[in-house]
């Protein structure tokens, strides 16, 4: 991904026609940000290929263009003009739709196919936010963390049936690495004889993988979380 910044600083003075011991000076400051982001998208390896260029303004996307549609569209009022123009510009339209061979798929064994290919196993662990004993309000975390690519599924069971309400998630991380890491919390107040269960889905597994809690652990309330719960797949 490419991104391209334009800062504009902008001043504004009083009229110099303010005598000199009683003029004052105003200054307006305003930051404007132009990004530009393309991106390459790989289905499947190279049976699908999908290049995609954003124009961004400030935090608003303008205009876009895609591979599949062949042309600029505008996402605002702001960008039409750009869309139009560019889509009128009959040598620029045939380099962005080459883009997608000239640019995506020559460079798929170097950066792409790394990055589309590689898979590293998350490491998942399961401990309670509080050493509180039964019966009282507590936060199971289910971490999950040291993982590629980003996409991953983490889902909480209680007694073998999905729990939704009272689930918080941190989102996706990036650790810096390549990897990413993420975390779900669920509300609890155990009772005895209950199992949670935090089951995670990921491209580098061939199944799903579950890591338990329940009061059979509650020793692990007394100890310093992180310590891993039972996993199994």
């Amino acid at each position: 991904m490419a991104a391209l910044t334009v800062m504009l600083m902008v001043h504004c003075q009083s009229s110099p026609t303010s005598p000199p011991s009683d003029q004052i000076f105003y200054v307006l400051t305003a930051t404007f940000m132009h990004q530009f982001k393309g991106e390459c998208r790989f289905f499947n390896g190279l049976e699908r290929v999908q290049f995609l260029a954003r124009y961004i303004y400030n935090t608003e996307e303008d205009v876009y263009f895609d591979s599949d549609v062949g042309e600029f569209r505008a996402v605002t009022e702001l960008g039409q003009p750009d869309a139009k123009y560019w889509n009128q510009q009959k040598d620029f339209m045939e380099q962005m739709r080459a883009k997608v061979d000239t640019l995506c798929r020559s460079n798929y064994w170097g950066i792409g196919s790394f990055m589309v290919q590689r898979r590293v196993e998350p490491t998942v662990t399961v401990y309670p936010v509080k050493p509180q004993p039964l019966q009282h309000h507590n936060l199971l975390v289910c971490s999950v963390t040291g993982f590629y690519p980003g996409h991953i599924e983490v889902r909480w069971f209680r007694n073998g049936k999905e729990e939704e309400a009272g689930v918080v998630s941190t989102g996706l991380i990036p650790n810096g690495d390549w990897t990413f890491q993420t975390m779900v919390m669920l509300e609890v107040v155990p009772q005895s004889g209950e199992v949670y269960t935090c089951r995670v889905e990921h491209p580098s597994w061939t199944g799903p993988v579950t890591v338990e809690w329940s009061e059979k652990l509650c020793d692990l309330m007394h100890s310093s979380p992180p310590e891993e719960g039972l996993a199994s797949s």
